[in-house]
Parts: structure tokens; sequence; C-alpha cells
């Protein structure tokens, strides 16, 4: 087996995705004129907004519901009084694209690969305005062979639908390919990992933190640096 086709999560796995939305978020403070956002805060509000994704990813909420519930909750534990919170939500989207910094020196890394002949396609649950200006702004936009945002799929990670319709899209281009034959590369236990195992394709799970695999997940590969790819590609080519 030869793995010629990757397919990359972007936030938290390619891009450092806390850095971002901790910039987001205290522009956003500032911007709204919310007060202070303290690590406290940050903290709380990491644990509801990861329940509102783990509860879409379930598909018990849609998108827009993720994107506005997590900050009606958190504001009312804060105590924060915000006149527009619909106004406060799409300034966090386009605020995200501001910061880019990459894992591991993610950039060089998916040049070498395209520059072997390998195929890249990210496959992310972000939105398509955050998105674009991540993709623009870091130049992935230049060096990846296709984007599939859930938002414009109209299904989510890790629903067997959206890898249907990225798979549909990738064998129009490259022509027909087992999914086993397809590295599914990301971070996340409940949207990468099990939607590439549900999907047949090879899964890596990205684990720079050596967190503990306690969702029963198969995984095929595991990793603490995205260099190991590397490794991993030219270890089943010989």
């Amino acid at each position: 087996m030869r793995f010629n086709i990757l397919f990359w999560d972007l936030d938290e796995t390619i891009l450092n995705f806390e850095a971002a939305e901790r910039a987001a978020l205290q522009k956003g403070f500032r911007e709204f004129h919310l007060g202070p956002c303290t690590d406290e805060m940050m903290r709380r509000y990491h644990v509801i907004n990861i329940k509102y994704w783990e509860r879409l990813e379930r598909g018990e909420i849609t998108k827009p519901e993720v994107l506005r519930g997590r900050y009606v909750e958190w504001f009312g534990v804060e105590g924060i009084e915000c006149e527009d919170i619909d106004a406060f939500v799409a300034a966090f989207q386009i605020n995200l694209g501001d910061t880019i910094v990459f894992y591991d020196n993610a950039k060089e890394l998916l040049i070498r690969l395209k520059e072997r002949g390998v195929k890249q396609y990210l496959v992310t649950n972000g939105t398509e305005v955050a998105q674009t200006n991540k993709l623009k702004k870091s130049g992935l936009d230049e060096i990846v062979d296709g984007v599939f945002i859930s938002e414009l799929l109209g299904a989510e990670k890790p629903s067997k639908a959206y890898f249907d319709e990225v798979l549909k899209a990738v064998q129009a281009e490259c022509g027909k390919v087992e999914p086993k034959d397809i590295l599914m590369i990301g971070d996340s236990l409940t949207s990468d990992m099990p939607g590439g195992e549900r999907a047949g394709l090879t899964t890596c799970w990205y684990n720079p933190k050596h967190k503990v695999n306690d969702k029963g997940v198969r995984i095929d590969y595991e990793i603490s640096n995205l260099n190991e790819i590397e490794t991993i590609i030219e270890t089943i080519e010989a």
C-alpha cells in the first residue's frame, strides 16, 4: 500500500486553533466593549465550546446553533451583557483568520509532500468565512489540491454523508481509489478518527499531548509530530 492521497484536518492539526481562537476572542471583547477576557474565562469557554461541537458531531444540533449557542451560554455564565451576539459571532469568524500559527513547520511539510506528487485535501468542520480567510493568509490555498468545508457540503464530520461527498469528488479528480489507500490525519477522536474509520480510510491520530484514546476508536497510526507522516509514507513505499 502507498498513500498518494492525504486528507488533512485543519484546526489543531495543521494550524494552532487555540492561538487563533484566543486572539479572536480577545479582539472581539475589545471591539464590543465587553471588558477583559481572562484565562479563567477562556477555560470555562473551552468546556462549553467542546460540548457544543460534540453535540454537532452527534447530529443533535446544527452549525448555527453551535456558533451562537455557545456564546449565549458562556456570556450567561460570566454575567456578560452583549447587545448583539449575532454581530459578535460574525466578527469572531472573521477574526479567526488573523492569527496563523503552524504546528511542527507543517507548511514546509505540505510543500515537500506536494513536490513528491502526494495529493492533499483539507477536510474541515470550520465555517466558510473563517477557513477561507485562514487558507488565504496562510498560503495553504496554493498548496493543497482541494478543500472540503462541511458547511458547503451540507454534512459534518464525522458523518458518513460528509466523507461520501469528499470521496466522490476526489475519485472524480484522481480516478478510482480505495478508501483504505487514503490517509486521514487529524487530532479529534470524536470527528476525524471516527469519520475516517466509518469511511474506510486509514487513520492517523495526531496526538502531540499524548492523550489517552478513551473513545474506543480504531486508529491505524499515532504520531506526536506531523513530520512523522513522511516516515509513514516512506515505510509503506519501501
